[in-house]
């Protein structure tokens, strides 16, 4: 998958994950404001946990509509090996074992999987450990992350 088709599947999601939670936050204010869910005692709290949630989902529903407009204005760039990887860069990393990962480092959006199987990417930001990591790699570079006490150590094989 390119970039360009990759940045217009984020696009695509983004867009139906925001309208996904404007009707669940419609809902849940709904449900807060509606007449039968009026408390009738200090121990009737329907209206307010509902009240709580729209709350919630419309502030993430913000975020969501932020992240998208950053996305509808990215510009994709080639990679620049004198610069290394920057926020735009497609990269694909190969552990000890062998097994590969794609990774998309974007501005925002960070845990959105696009694809599947060996053409899904994962989209990380330079705030994540990873991706302050691979901020200025190269190919041929290694990274290690410690997760759990655990080591791990991955290759970048490639970066588009």
């Amino acid at each position: 998958m390119d970039k360009a088709t990759l940045l217009q599947r984020i696009v695509t999601t983004l867009e139906h994950d925001m309208e996904v939670l404007r009707r669940a936050a419609q809902t849940a204010y709904e449900a807060a404001t509606a007449e039968e869910n009026i408390a009738e005692n200090k121990y009737d709290t329907l209206g307010l946990e509902a009240s709580y949630l729209a709350t919630g989902q419309a502030r993430r529903t913000a975020e969501i509509r932020q992240a998208l407009q950053t996305y509808q204005q990215l510009v994709p760039r080639d990679y620049d090996p004198a610069r290394g990887i920057q926020v735009g860069c497609l990269v694909t990393l190969e552990d000890e074992q062998g097994l590969r990962r794609r990774l998309f480092l974007g501005p925002e959006g960070a845990g959105l999987k696009i694809g599947e199987g060996e053409a899904l990417v994962t989209v990380i930001t330079p705030r994540a450990p990873l991706g302050q990591q691979l901020l200025g790699k190269r190919v041929d570079d290694e990274v290690r992350l410690v997760l759990a006490g655990v080591v791990q150590v991955q290759f970048i094989i490639d970066i588009v």
